[in-house]
């Protein structure tokens, strides 16, 4: 599946007289000045050299530009892991194109991404910004990403490196890992997107790898990516992430950020005046750093900007979203071929609080602003007709999100979103703007920045008067006031980086509401950067009455639709999972409707597993991910059959919690053990000989496999390079297929892995022969003692639709069926 890059830009093919030239003119301070952000998303440009500024954007799940909240709208992708499940080189490439154009359109250089972190817990709360539980599939699926990003100008950023898998203490954590276990696991998709895909930039994480913190580590930026891979890019800090000045320097980081004050900036000169620093390794970075310029436009020769990319409401961006979301959308349960679901199928009672407020994203630093997010109760209206009712569900958020501008007027103006008003000591008004969204980003060198007091307003919009949540996000000393309610409170901030920017607390209260009410909320610039605004939703309802409305429905439709999830509570950078479980009393919503509807379908709008207790007594299950902005029109797709959902589990799920070869993210002492060593997901799973909820790579579609013979057509010493399987499509509707090939070691020490994958698209009744390139960088053992790569011997293949559904034998000895 690997495809090595070579059309990508090399150091020799910049040119490096030029580069030679620019630090020779550059005096020690200069250089230097260049090796720290200048803001917080980008990089010094410097005139007299012909270095222009270079900005950076986060990017894994669209191009959110410098802003963190408030900017422009932006393409809102489905999440990694739903991106992954597609098992597609093919979509990856698409994703990498449209990023491109996104970044190119806001005249951003770099992305920020691909997050190619392993899924070694199920628990981890950044997992749905990450591919896969496994490396290679991991590495294949980025290195094709990068390759596409790259290929049209645009640098990208693999991250974080390394062993970055979990969010609990993550800026100060050990995570404890053998070498063998670094090696075949958490280094490998770096070690392939670096040999495939050449990114032009890496970020180190801020973890600690074995006692020695990411940003200091020399044996990994050094010895093993620089030299050993011959990586020829930038790597730079996660934000905040760098402690140490001459400790970094040494170590192999060429850039600190963000900006524009640093540990260097105030300190690496004076590391190198006094010796611990050589000028010889600043010229180093700045080396690295002007070849990255060079490579994304902004030095030699400069690039121009295209100003004819498709927006991100365009037909053109909706078809290619909504396409690529239904795609990788995955049928867990299909008992007697419920789906898919015909127009005409009779009445439907769509059920959830997902379905009415539909999760597209996770939280943190991938959060971006699209331009719309069309429902799951809205897409399954559209695409089912006039049987469908929409009925909300039981609650799911405990923290709270800025009002949606649908229920939001400025009161100046009377246009949707929010009036913000800087004060001055006396109270006057300094500087008074509308935002189009209720909430903003505060920061030190912002138009807020003198403000004394800073003043949020809106007039609330309903249909009728009701009883409902009125608060701020955000740290500070707030006061809000609504008609009959005046209230004072401190919100403090998180911990950590940012103090919580990119999921920040909130405080309500149960306000009785008339349309038109005025709601104000101010604050002092107390915190120097933060995101703050208004919150105004519907008060919770008591469960017991959600779940009989529900059960009333469901009883009297011919079908009924459950669409249960997560929110960015679980799905979130900075913060980890405690249970599985869903959020709220959704369990208990999906047996009452089980209970009493002719047949129930279930839509799991999550990232990443989720407990199924109730699994046994529905019909279908449906695993949507986080679909990004065409989340319900996707999903209507997949349902009815319009487009297969062909995807398949990228990760293990457990049928409880506790289970699996890992689960805990919380340090001991400041310690994560790596106690299971490469035995991460299926492959401790398979090797245990427990039974999880659903295998890594399980997925139905919509039609039956009958797979006919394998055999091994191509391999070498190291091991092998090709199986070609034969199968044909059984059932009554055309179908994709995802043909699996894991390689299964007779040592009892060593794990079942997964050396290669092909796709075949074949119409019902239709026979078919693929050919399954196998990848020999997942067929080697790292020998510790002797510090190299040995190939990995003896066993068999298992040709299979995931380790929970085997269909062919093969013996590596005779490499021909069994």
């Amino acid at each position: 599946m690997s495809v090595p890059a070579t059309d990508l830009p090399h150091v020799s093919d910049v040119r490096s007289e030029l580069v030679d030239e620019a630090v020779q003119s550059l005096d020690l301070s200069g250089k230097i000045r260049l090796l720290s952000g200048a803001k917080m998303f980008s990089l010094w440009g410097e005139a007299s050299i012909g270095l222009n500024e270079i900005v950076m954007s986060d990017g894994p799940t669209g191009v959110r530009g410098e802003g963190v909240v408030g900017g422009r709208e932006s393409c809102l992708l489905p999440n990694a892991t739903l991106l992954a499940q597609t098992w597609s080189t093919a979509v990856l490439e698409e994703v990498g194109a449209l990023l491109a154009a996104e970044a190119a359109d806001q005249q951003t250089h770099i992305v920020l991404g691909p997050t190619i972190n392993l899924h070694r817990t199920p628990l981890g709360g950044r997992l749905f910004e990450c591919f896969s539980e496994d490396p290679y599939l991991t590495g294949v699926l980025a290195a094709a990403y990068i390759r596409s990003l790259q290929s049209r100008g645009i640098g990208a950023s693999p991250k974080h490196f390394l062993a970055n898998e979990s969010e609990t203490q993550r800026t100060t954590v050990d995570c404890v890992v053998g070498e063998q276990t670094l090696r075949e696991l958490y280094l490998l998709p770096f070690e392939i997107v670096d040999q495939d895909a050449h990114p032009w930039t890496v970020m180190a994480s801020y973890n600690s790898i074995n006692g020695v913190t990411a940003t200091e580590h020399a044996e990994l930026l050094n010895d093993i990516l620089k030299k050993e891979w011959g990586f020829d890019g930038l790597v730079m800090s996660d934000w905040f992430a760098t402690k140490r000045t001459a400790e970094s320097a040494n170590a192999g980081l060429d850039l600190v950020m963000p900006g524009p004050e640093t540990v260097w900036s105030t300190s690496l000169e004076k590391a190198v005046r006094s010796g611990e620093v050589s000028e010889e390794t600043v010229d180093g970075h700045v080396r690295r750093l002007l070849t990255l310029a060079a490579r994304v436009g902004a030095f030699g020769e400069h690039r121009t900007w295209p100003t004819d990319v498709p927006g991100p409401d365009s037909n053109v961006r909706r078809e290619q979203l909504r396409r690529i979301a239904a795609q990788g959308m995955t049928v867990l349960k299909n008992d007697n071929a419920t789906l898919p679901l015909a127009k005409g199928t009779g009445t439907v009672a769509v059920i959830g609080r997902h379905a009415i407020d539909t999760v597209a994203q996770g939280g943190g630093s991938a959060r971006v602003r699209p331009p719309h997010i069309v429902s799951i109760g809205d897409g399954l209206a559209s695409a089912l007709g006039p049987g469908v009712t929409n009925l909300d569900g039981v609650e799911t958020r405990t923290r709270m999100v800025a009002a949606p501008a649908s229920i939001v007027r400025d009161p100046e103006t009377g246009t949707p979103g929010m009036r913000v008003r800087a004060l001055d000591v006396h109270g006057n008004v300094m500087e008074s703007r509308h935002f189009d969204v209720a909430e903003l980003e505060v920061a030190e060198d912002g138009w807020l920045a003198d403000a004394v007091r800073i003043e949020l307003s809106v007039d609330v919009k309903l249909p009728s008067p009701a009883r409902m949540r009125v608060g701020v996000i955000g740290p500070g000393e707030w006061t809000v006031t609504a008609p009959g309610h005046h209230e004072s409170f401190t919100v403090t901030p998180h911990d950590g980086p940012g103090g919580g920017l990119h999921r920040p607390k909130s405080h309500v209260s149960v306000v009785p509401l008339e349309s038109g009410a005025r709601i104000t909320a101010t604050t002092g610039p107390h915190f120097e950067m933060r995101v703050i605004g208004l919150v105004v939703t519907a008060a919770a309802r008591p469960a017991a009455a959600a779940i009989r409305e529900a059960v009333e429905a469901a009883a009297a439709a011919d079908t009924a639709i459950v669409v249960v999830g997560n929110t960015q509570e679980q799905e979130t950078e900075g913060q980890d999972k405690k249970t599985l479980a869903l959020p709220g009393e959704q369990d208990a919503l999906v047996a009452a409707v089980a209970a009493v509807a002719p047949r129930t379908v279930v839509v799991v709008n999550a990232a990443t597993p989720v407990l199924m207790p109730w699994l046994n007594n529905v019909d279908a299950v449906l695993f949507a991910g986080l679909p990004g902005q065409e989340a319900g029109d996707a999903v209507a797709a997949a349902l009815t059959g319009e487009i297969e959902p062909a995807g398949r589990l990228v990760t293990t799920f457990p049928a409880r919690d506790g289970e699996g070869p890992a689960w805990a993210t919380a340090p001991d002492a400041g310690r994560l053990e790596y106690a299971e060593g490469p035995r991460v997901g299926y492959r401790g799973w398979h090797q245990s000989g427990a039974e999880p909820l659903f295998w890594f790579g399980h997925g139905l579609g919509y039609t039956i496999w009958d797979y006919t013979s394998a055999q091994i057509t191509e391999r070498d010493r190291a091991g092998v390079k090709a199986v070609t399987v034969a199968l044909t499509n059984t059932g009554q509707r055309s179908g994709n297929e995802t043909v699996q090939v894991y390689h299964l070691p007779t040592d009892d020490g060593q794990p079942a892995r997964l050396i290669g994958w092909a796709q075949v698209s074949l119409d019902a009744g239709q026979s078919g022969t693929v050919q399954v390139q196998c990848d020999l960088r997942t067929q080697r053992i790292w020998n510790v003692k002797e510090h190299r790569w040995l190939p990995l011997s003896g066993g068999s293949l298992v040709i299979a639709r995931g380790l929970g559904d085997p269909r062919i034998t093969v013996p590596l000895e005779n490499g021909q069926e069994s």
